[in-house]
């Protein structure tokens, strides 16, 4: 099992500047030591802000993006210009600024009907990654989000999709959205050489409290499914995010720096 840890910056402005950090250094590594950065992005309002720094200076200079393959870890069942759409978000706040080569965006083709997306962009990640029948890809990062409810990437209580162990790519028909998304399964996230979660604000403290420290149940808490196998976990939060977790020395604290601490244990 991979290594947990909790990160926590004291403010909404630290904890993204830790992350395009975290970012631009996992990008670095992977370049020096394989020749390529492949990463799944986030859609959702939190990582906006993320994507908009990674595009500026110093942070873009940092990067070889003509190195650096972007997919996405989910996608709503819309056309690519959509006000909805995952990719329409990164194309308006990171890849207009950093010159990436069209060949390396891989997008969800999520304007053909779900199913037929999904396996269009399972096909797109078992050829990208050159993956023999019943091998799963290796991302170098995934980074994620955290609903309210306890869902990440699309993955939400109580549907089929958390435990599907075959597939790299699903489309589930979500209830309470009364659509469908297009979403990487837990295996093929749980395979990867990082996986970050990034969460902000007093809204999700409970929600992060009990994915990271409460009683195990998945189907309440689909983000508890997320634990890679031999890679490691990072929870990158603001003071507000991470106000419920609690330590062995009570409230997780965060300085000026922000703290790094182990996640707390979870009882099953």
């Amino acid at each position: 099992m991979g290594t947990v840890h909790v990160h926590v910056a004291p403010t909404l402005d630290d904890l993204i500047r830790a992350t395009a950090e975290r970012f631009v250094a996992l990008a670095e590594a992977a370049i020096r030591e394989r020749g390529a950065f492949t990463v799944a992005l986030a859609g959702g309002s939190t990582p906006r802000p993320l994507y908009e720094r990674l595009a500026t200076s110093p942070w873009k200079e940092r990067a070889d993006w003509t190195k650096v393959h972007l997919f996405w870890g989910d996608e709503r069942a819309v056309p690519p210009d959509h006000p909805d759409s995952n990719y329409r978000l990164v194309v308006e706040t990171l890849l207009a600024g950093i010159g990436l080569p069209v060949e390396n965006v891989h997008r969800v083709e999520a304007e053909r009907p779900p199913e037929k997306a999904a396996e269009r962009y399972e096909q797109v990640l078992q050829d990208h990654f050159r993956l023999p029948p019943g091998h799963w890809p290796r991302f170098d990062l995934i980074l994620l989000g955290l609903g309210a409810d306890g869902h990440t990437a699309s993955l939400f209580p109580h549907t089929p999709a958390l435990w599907e162990h075959r597939r790299l790519v699903v489309a589930p028909f979500v209830p309470k959205l009364r659509s469908h998304r297009i979403t990487l399964t837990v295996p093929t996230i749980n395979h990867a050489r990082q996986i970050l979660f990034l969460v902000s604000g007093e809204a999700k403290a409970e929600t992060v409290a009990r994915v990271v420290q409460g009683t195990y149940a998945p189907d309440e808490y689909p983000a508890q499914l997320i634990h890679p196998r031999d890679g490691e976990l990072w929870w990158m939060l603001d003071a507000g995010a991470a106000k419920a977790l609690q330590t062995s020395g009570g409230q997780v604290a965060s300085t000026s720096a922000g703290s790094t601490t182990p996640a707390g244990p979870r009882s099953t």
